[in-house]
């Protein structure tokens, strides 16, 4: 078993993690809802102006899993945090210590900026997720729920 890198994604590394998103949509049976390209992704991630960030996990100069995240607000603590809006390890690595070593990773980003917190979603069925999580000490929330609006019901809200 190798030890997983963890380094910041580099322009080069665009297609290998655009890759992994379409593996994460898939396993998480939400392969339709993926309508974005490679070069949004690069575009997003290295233009200006940059609106995520994303670290790649390598074992064998192969990229197998990745975090991205964005800079977000907490109006009650008045501090910025990081949003994981992805945390993804392929399957054949998970279980090595990957998905955490890049969680921590992002963690210290978190505290390294002297951000408050650090916050991402999972979805409730998936329960090795959620029993990873809370190994690592993260809560749960049982009474928030995500609200999202796109397409359609966004172009209509925002001319109304």
């Amino acid at each position: 078993m190798s030890i997983a890198t963890i380094r910041a994604v580099e322009r080069d590394d665009v297609s290998a993690l655009f890759a992994l998103i379409l593996e994460l949509a898939q396993y998480e049976h939400l392969e339709d809802a993926v309508t974005g390209s490679p070069e949004a992704l690069r575009q997003h991630l290295f233009g200006d102006p940059c609106y995520v960030e994303a670290l790649v996990a390598e074992i064998d100069q192969q990229i197998v899993g990745y975090a991205l995240f964005f800079t977000s607000y907490s109006t009650f603590l008045t501090q910025p945090g990081l949003y994981l809006e992805d945390l993804y390890v392929q399957e054949r690595h998970r279980g090595q210590g990957v998905g955490k070593a890049l969680l921590k990773h992002v963690a210290k980003l978190v505290a390294e900026r002297h951000y408050g917190r650090l916050d991402w979603s999972v979805l409730d069925w998936n329960e090795s997720a959620i029993a990873f999580y809370e190994t690592l000490g993260a809560t749960v929330l049982p009474d928030w729920r995500i609200c999202r609006i796109t397409g359609t019901a966004l172009t209509t809200l925002a001319s109304g």
